[in-house]
């Protein structure tokens, strides 16, 4: 068994209230979720208006296929005009950890 983690640091644009955060950032989280099948959440900066900590985990028993999904999320999220990717932290536990 595999596991991958990714954790995003976000930039937003032109954000004003926490209303319009959850408006960026909810579309992000779903879409990580319906096209990769990973677990996403908001987990940083709950009460800043325009910055956002997302978080994912995705399980295989394939190390390749761990790496293939965390590669394509992070250039999703990367790819978004709306957000500014400032950091993105990558964790991999394998069987022999």
């Amino acid at each position: 068994m595999y596991v991958g983690t990714l954790s995003f640091d976000l930039l937003l644009g032109d954000v004003r209230s926490l209303k319009e955060k959850r408006s960026v950032v909810r579309p992000i989280v779903a879409e990580l979720q319906r096209r990769f099948a990973v677990s996403a959440a908001e987990v940083d900066h709950m009460d800043l208006h325009r910055r956002a900590g997302i978080g994912l985990a995705v399980v295989a028993g394939d190390a390749g296929h761990v790496t293939d999904v965390l590669d394509r999320c992070e250039r999703l999220v990367a790819g978004r005009p709306e957000v500014e990717l400032l950091s993105v932290r990558r964790k991999f536990h394998g069987d022999d950890d």
